[in-house]
């Protein structure tokens, strides 16, 4: 598709599945390289950015078998080449995921530089940190080249916790000699998904779930059937969808654990959610009044690596704060770029003042109104999404590429929902 039209002011109401984790599934793809036995993945999500993937992993001269609903056979004996074709890479950042694997399998990855979403300056250099650790040497000519004739175990404090470079760390770790101990690692739900999915692999890693992991390097891994867990992005949106449109809706399927960062922020705006064996209820008629901090100060609701808020989610919240009665700063501490959408949402009618790349004030309730918008991103294209489904008249939203890179047969799901949307090839 390319561009929705919404039309505004429904309440949303009824029953939605929560959909596999978008970040998970793209490590554990990327993974599946690792070994010369079959891999299946499950509950993996029908999106764009899945498709690229298993696209590139395909171009290396692996299989990959639908087995049913989101769930896939993947088979890779000797691998074919060591290049992530342009084509896949300028569409996606994962790209950058297949670095790690190569090494460990082939000992060389050539990578042009990853595309995805523009949110600002998202360093590679951490990437190059541990990979570099691990004995790979990196030349950037056009692309990066890794070459590592053997990897070797390392002690390897990272620069910042970075999710990818965790990941690629890790990939390349479980093969190399040696233990190798990664102090400052990214512990995101997604990063414990692939960490799990190695450990059934045959991968010898402490530390899953903490900031520091301890990896024992094997020679050879074999297959695994894997579930991945489900997306607490996806969740989230979902939750600030139901409480801006005045609507009820249970999602089944969520992991609770994941969603408590977000409880929290939530909680500020005045937005909750009970629980009921594995469904999640969000209740209509939220009380939608900011929670002010002790002695009645503006409450800030400000991102950090996990278990912080997850910055993916601060395109959300910013529209769910402009349908709050009350003021609170969001604070996006890190992607300078994530925030400058919120000038379409002052040009609908939200009421905020955009102090620097990184900080907003909100104050609401304000009435939106319909606009023609256009999607910058994954998380940015969502909120619109949300923005439009609570404002006033009709909305288009173009580039929708973007949003369908990260949720999953969204038109068709928020519609069985009761939501005036639909896509252009409807």
């Amino acid at each position: 598709m390319n561009q929705y039209f919404i039309e505004g002011g429904v309440p949303i109401s009824g029953i939605i599945r929560a959909s596999g984790n978008k970040n998970a599934a793209l490590p554990c793809i990327a993974a599946a390289l690792l070994s010369d036995d079959p891999v299946v993945l499950r509950n993996i999500p029908d999106i764009e950015d899945v498709q690229v993937m298993l696209a590139t992993y395909q171009s290396f001269g692996g299989s990959v078998e639908v087995l049913g609903s989101n769930t896939y056979r993947m088979k890779l004996g000797n691998i074919g080449s060591s290049e992530v074709p342009l084509e896949y890479a300028r569409k996606i950042r994962a790209s950058i995921l297949f670095a790690g694997p190569l090494l460990a399998r082939t000992g060389k990855a050539v990578l042009p530089p990853p595309g995805g979403d523009v949110i600002g300056r998202r360093r590679l250099d951490t990437h190059f940190l541990a990979l570099t650790e691990l004995g790979a040497q990196v030349e950037i000519n056009g692309a990066f080249v890794f070459t590592a004739p053997e990897l070797r175990g390392a002690d390897i404090f990272l620069d910042e916790a970075s999710v990818t470079a965790t990941e690629n760390a890790v990939m390349a770790a479980v093969l190399a000699k040696g233990e190798t101990v990664l102090t400052n690692a990214a512990s995101e739900p997604h990063v414990q998904d692939l960490c799990r999915m190695l450990a059934a692999m045959g991968a010898k890693i402490d530390g899953i779930g903490s900031n520091i992991l301890r990896i024992r390097g094997v020679t050879k891994l074999s297959g695994c059937d894997f579930e991945i867990g489900t997306d607490f992005m996806e969740v989230g949106s979902f939750i600030g969808l139901a409480a801006v449109t005045g609507g009820e809706l249970c999602i089944e399927g969520p992991q609770f654990q994941d969603l408590r960062p977000a409880k929290i922020s939530f909680g500020k705006l005045g937005i909750l959610w009970e629980h009921e064996g594995s469904t999640l209820h969000v209740p209509k008629n939220q009380a939608m009044a900011v929670n002010c901090d002790l002695g009645g100060m503006i409450p800030k609701i400000d991102d950090a690596p996990w278990p912080g808020f997850p910055p993916d989610l601060m395109s959300i919240i910013t529209v769910v704060a402009t349908q709050v009665t009350g003021t609170v700063l969001v604070h996006e501490k890190m992607f300078e770029s994530r925030m400058f959408f919120v000038d379409k949402l002052i040009g609908m009618g939200a009421r905020i003042v955009l102090c620097d790349p990184h900080r907003a004030v909100i104050s609401g309730p304000a009435r939106l109104a319909g606009s023609e918008l256009q999607s910058p991103d994954v998380r940015a294209g969502m909120a619109m999404v949300i923005a439009a489904m609570c404002a006033e008249g009709r909305s288009v939203i173009r580039n929708v590429y973007q949003i369908e890179r990260g949720y999953e047969n969204l038109v068709t799901r928020l519609s069985s929902l009761g939501a005036r949307i639909r896509g252009d090839e409807d």
